[in-house]
């Protein structure tokens, strides 16, 4: 770990415990005696850390006098790493986004502050960071603040819900009774994962096509964390199932570059051939979305398997090209 990884730890040590002994610090930053000592020092000194030795017991602490000991203690700024810094601004993304100025602004407030905390100190405030590093939503759709509140009441209490839902594969508008099981965000995106009474069977839900939603006074039918994971979690994207297959795709060299760095499953497999070219290996259980995304690198995406994929992407490219063939 670099400085200023080790800044931060030893006050987090310091933190967590009343007492921390020199040897305690050395093990946990696996560092030289000379290192440590330098460390310590220079955080007393120029970053103005109430660090202070306890003769008595051996150990160092935090002083609550942090205003005797000089100007205020502020750590440096801490880079994150990619997954992090996304992780945080996607949280903040989704706070800001989720009820501007609605009913749930007086509790989301604490925690944007506690993220601010987190992204940034003063030299790095939270502003000019949002300026540097974007996080760019795309196909998010709206929903209704208060069936987003029902869906997440229901879900907590475990009460059951009743449903008018809209179906955009088909276009019909159904009357359902859902146990909700869990919330899942997805491609910008809430779904919910629940028992649909109406099917006897566990489905999947776009928050955004329920166009009525009430609360049940009767206790949720609850479905094993397993099940749950089992039939909506092994295919891929949202659209899943209890069985699965396995989508064999062949990318060519020029598209390889940027898919062999791609995650499109976390089962997924993939090597690059002798021509640079890239194959694909990725669990799927409905083709819907798989398809989409198969058919957004045109030409540069051949599907070897299996045979029945390889036919639904033909029959769309089919289509596609239909459209688009003047009449003669």
């Amino acid at each position: 770990m670099d400085r200023t990884e080790r800044f931060y730890k030893i006050n987090q040590l310091l933190e967590n415990y009343r007492q921390v002994s020199f040897a305690q610090m050395q093990d946990a930053l696996e560092v030289s005696r000379a290192t440590l000592q330098r460390d310590l020092e220079y955080m007393r000194t120029r970053l103005n850390a109430p660090i202070v030795w306890d003769r008595e017991t051996g150990g160092y602490h935090l002083s609550s006098k942090q205003t005797e000991l000089g100007g205020q203690y502020e750590l440096p700024g801490l880079w994150f790493s990619s997954q992090e810094i996304h992780a945080l601004l996607t949280m903040q993304h989704l706070l800001a986004n989720l009820d501007p100025g609605g009913l749930l602004s007086q509790h989301i407030e604490p925690l944007q502050l506690r993220l601010n905390t987190l992204l940034g100190a003063a030299q790095d405030a939270v502003p000019e960071i949002r300026k540097r590093v974007v996080v760019v939503g795309v196909g998010k759709r709206s929903i209704k603040l208060a069936h987003f509140e029902r869906v997440g009441s229901a879900l907590l209490r475990r009460k059951r819900l009743r449903v008018t839902y809209f179906a955009r594969s088909t276009g019909e508008t159904t009357e359902r009774e859902l146990s909700p099981q869990r919330l899942v965000y997805y491609r910008e995106n809430w779904y919910l994962d629940a028992w649909c009474h109406l099917r006897e069977g566990l489905r999947n839900f776009a928050i955004d096509s329920m166009r009525d939603v009430d609360l049940v006074d009767t206790r949720a039918r609850d479905v094993a964390r397993k099940t749950v994971e089992s039939l909506l979690g092994p295919g891929y994207g949202i659209f899943t199932g209890s069985t699965t297959d396995t989508a064999v795709l062949r990318f060519t060299p020029e598209r390889s570059r940027w898919v062999g760095t791609e995650s499109w499953h976390p089962e997924q497999r993939g090597e690059f051939a002798a021509d640079g070219s890239y194959t694909l290996h990725v669990p799927y259980a409905d083709h819907r979305e798989l398809i989409m995304d198969i058919m957004k690198y045109g030409s540069d995406c051949e599907v070897l398997k299996p045979a029945a994929l390889r036919k639904a992407v033909k029959q769309e490219l089919g289509k596609a090209l239909a459209r688009y063939t003047p009449d003669s």
